[in-house]
């Protein structure tokens, strides 16, 4: 058994020496090695052996397995190196060739808008401010003079968390929070997101963005409001916009407006966007009801005020002739690169 084993020794330092890839240096491994190979079999046959026997043979397969793992090691060493002088003469990296560039990306189409928004308002003193998404009720309808019973709150198609807790369904809750943080004056636009169940077209969609705008002071009026809207609307989409106010009814301001810009699609006419009217609703505005004013903490018999809420998508899809709401929510890259 121990001349079997040299033998053995001698085979496997043959194959290993002459084994030209991995793949052949791990089949004389397994050959020699492995469960059913030949050195494991000179193992298995020494249960034959007297004990003085099994020791002399133990011992000099010990010393064969020692070998060949030592063997096989450093052939492996051997075939890593040649594969690494294999690549470094074969992938030469030019250091002085230019990179790819990557694509740089833009702000969002609506993000650019109310940058510009809030520039405009910036300008004419107004404060940026913000408030909660998920409000109370108390917030988003009470205090702005819809109680409970009021059918305006049929026509929110509002999301409610609890009894007491909705996803606010305009940017209108965040002039009550200011009046009771804030003394007058008081100038401030709150941008955020606002949620109704609304069926998804080219002009609604159930998650949208509004810009609430508040003024209160002493002495302001009607024509203040109108001024400074229509001063916003030129300096947004130049001196040649054309706006109209029609009456409306909204309970947290008296007397009430909406603005309407003439729709950039058909100039007018009639098209599928303006839903053949012309026009398409921008905002609503009015003078701050004094139910509200007084639920804000300020008295209105010493301060008046107006209010608006603008439609950030709204003035997105007229700031750059876009037809379809739709588009602004999809993620398309064909459709974001244009802008």
């Amino acid at each position: 058994m121990e001349n079997k084993i040299r033998e053995i020794v001698s085979a496997a330092r043959e194959a290993i020496l002459t084994a030209a890839d991995p793949a052949a240096l791990d089949a004389a491994r397994v050959r020699f090695l492995g469960k059913k190979g030949e050195l494991t079999a000179i193992l298995k046959g020494m249960g034959a052996l007297t004990a003085e026997e099994r020791k002399a043979v133990g011992q000099a397969a010990n010393e064969a397995r020692a070998v060949i793992e030592a063997a096989l090691a450093e052939k492996v060493a051997a075939l890593k190196a040649a594969e690494l002088e294999h690549r470094l003469s074969e992938e030469v990296l030019d250091v002085t060739m230019p990179g790819e560039k990557r694509p740089i990306g833009h702000r969002h189409p609506l993000e650019q808008v109310l940058d510009e928004v809030k520039e405009i308002f910036l300008g004419m003193g107004f404060d940026v401010v913000s408030g909660p998404e998920v409000e109370l009720d108390y917030y988003n309808f009470e205090a702005l003079n819809i109680p409970k019973d009021h059918p305006a709150r049929d026509t929110q198609d509002t999301f409610y968390i609890s009894d007491n807790v909705v996803l606010r369904t305009q940017t209108s809750p965040v002039q009550i929070r200011t009046m009771e943080q804030r003394r007058p004056p008081i100038r401030i636009i709150a941008p955020g997101k606002v949620y109704r169940s609304d069926a998804v077209d080219a002009t609604h969609s159930p998650v949208f963005h509004q810009i609430e705008g508040m003024v209160i002071d002493r002495g302001v009026t009607m024509s203040d409001l109108k001024g400074t809207l229509d001063a916003f609307a030129k300096r947004l989409y130049g001196e040649e916009t054309v706006t109209r106010f029609r009456p409306h009814h909204f309970p947290f301001t008296e007397p009430s407006a909406e603005m309407d810009f003439r729709c950039f699609a058909c100039e007018g006419a009639g098209c599928r966007l303006c839903k053949n009217e012309g026009w398409i609703e921008i905002l609503g505005c009015g003078m701050i009801h004094p139910a509200v004013l007084k639920n804000g903490g300020i008295d209105p018999d010493i301060y008046s005020g107006f209010a608006f809420g603008i439609g950030l998508e709204r003035i997105t899809m007229r700031r750059f002739e876009i037809d379809d709401l739709r588009l602004l929510f999809e993620n398309d890259l064909r459709f974001l690169g244009q802008l």
